[in-house]
């Protein structure tokens, strides 16, 4: 191992996919956004001192990430000496919902490498913001580099963050002391290994069966400018009988989740009966379990892995029964390290994809049409979070560049179903994406009972 990739230097090199990470974001995909909405207005030197201490206990969160023009790669995180971040205060906000798609779309790392303009050859991973809305409302935000902050940090940031507002549970913020390895260099001996020749024939595979998928109707062709978001929200006495189906069933949210998605889509194309589509799924897996040493969600990075399958639907198709194929699909390609064998790949392609839209669908820069969490955020409320007013929280992040058409950000908060549902705009329309949700809710609320 390398000295800029030991833990105990202050500085590393990004990791293969966190590079890829590093080339995403600019086009608009991998800006992490965690919105809260409260009903008190945030005091704004405590929030900045509690902002500063979630940076001291995670090194990564005050880094700075380096673009060096000479070589055209990302090299290095280099932690601060001690936080510098400051909040960004806003009276213009309209809602709560356009505030976090205002968020999505403020890219400070556009800049890097884009269209080979290079205006910027250092930033932060990290920002917040705060906004005054309507009705005596306000909401906090915190803007991260994906590269920097999965969906697995985020919530864990904001649970943190929610404790220090809260008084008196300081003793939960956990404490990096250096900063965090890649995810390659965690990968327990031998789970990554693949012969020559598959990873060949593989990388084959990827992009020949990318062409035979079956995509949502593009309202616009070409790279898409913006992302949008809908929430798809069930009550918890259908949320308890979704679960304990998935639980009889064997099948974890993720596979339902999906089979949902590909139900709706099919029927919203008004297809002959017994027509067959090919829908491609990314489902995300957190790996920190997995790696070498085992790592928890206080680990502040990106250590999630994808594994890509295909479905072929026909409509008609009974919702368990899809959504227990989808589940076997994962679990085989699991067994077999596929999340650690086909990292590099997958990245390969992705960087291929960035540069190169038209070998995409359209040229729309879509790879799969959804992706998933192999396992949702469970949360509940608890009292202090009355006691600083806070009423909502989402945490999501932009996917219109190199991403699939529907990305869904799932969480169980207080026995309901929560999903974040994010897209790319104007390639898919508000209306459009709109009704294939609420149609993916119908499908989930009316499935029988197992």
């Amino acid at each position: 191992m390398s000295a800029q990739s030991s833990p105990d230097a202050t500085s590393r090199r990004v990791g293969g996919t966190e590079y890829s990470w590093c080339r995403a974001v600019p086009g608009g995909t991998g800006v992490t956004v965690s919105a809260l909405l409260f009903s008190k207005p945030p005091d704004l030197s405590l929030l900045q001192s509690c902002i500063h201490k979630l940076q001291i206990s995670h090194p990564i969160l005050r880094s700075k990430l380096r673009f060096d023009p000479s070589t055209n790669n990302f090299s290095v995180f280099t932690p601060s000496d001690s936080p510098a971040i400051q909040i960004q205060t806003s009276d213009l906000a309209q809602s709560f919902h356009l505030t976090l798609e205002n968020e999505m779309n403020t890219n400070p790392w556009r800049n890097f490498n884009q269209n080979d303009q290079v205006t910027v050859t250092e930033a932060d991973v990290m920002f917040a913001s705060v906004y005054s809305l309507p009705e005596k409302q306000w909401a906090v935000v915190l803007r991260l580099h994906t590269v920097a902050c999965d969906r697995a940090a985020a919530a864990f940031l904001v649970r943190e963050l929610l404790g220090l507002l809260g008084g008196g549970v300081e003793r939960e913020i956990v404490t990096e002391e250096r900063l965090g390895l890649a995810i390659e260099d965690c990968i327990p001996a031998g789970k990554a290994n693949k012969p020559f020749w598959a990873r060949g024939a593989d990388m084959i595979g990827y992009s020949v069966n990318s062409f035979r998928f079956s995509n949502l109707e593009f309202k616009e062709a070409g790279f898409p400018n913006s992302t949008q978001f809908v929430r798809l929200k069930i009550g918890s006495d259908d949320t308890d009988r979704i679960l304990s189906g998935c639980k009889s069933k064997g099948v974890k949210l993720f596979g339902l989740l999906a089979a949902a998605g590909f139900i709706a889509a099919h029927a919203s194309k008004d297809l002959p009966d017994e027509k067959w589509e090919k829908y491609s799924l990314a489902t995300l897996i957190n790996c920190r379990s997995l790696l070498d040493p085992v790592l928890s969600d206080h680990h502040i990075g990106f250590y999630h892995s994808a594994i890509i399958n295909s479905h072929d639907v026909k409509g008609g198709e009974d919702l368990w029964d899809l959504a227990k194929k989808i589940h076997t699909s994962l679990t085989t390609a699991r067994d077999k390290n596929k999340h650690f064998t086909d990292m590099a790949d997958l990245n390969f392609l992705m960087c291929k994809a960035i540069e190169n839209p038209t070998l995409t669908p359209s040229s729309t820069m879509r790879t799969s049409l959804i992706s998933v969490f192999e396992e949702p955020i469970t949360e509940n409320a608890n009292q202090f979070h009355k006691e600083i007013g806070l009423l909502d929280h989402i945490e999501c992040a932009s996917v219109h560049g190199v991403s699939p058409s529907l990305a869904i950000f799932d969480s169980i908060r207080d026995g309901e179903l929560d999903c974040a549902c994010v897209y790319p705009s104007p390639t898919h329309s508000r209306e459009q994406m709109q009704d294939f949700v609420d149609h993916m809710k119908n499908i989930l609320v009316g499935c029988s009972v197992p």
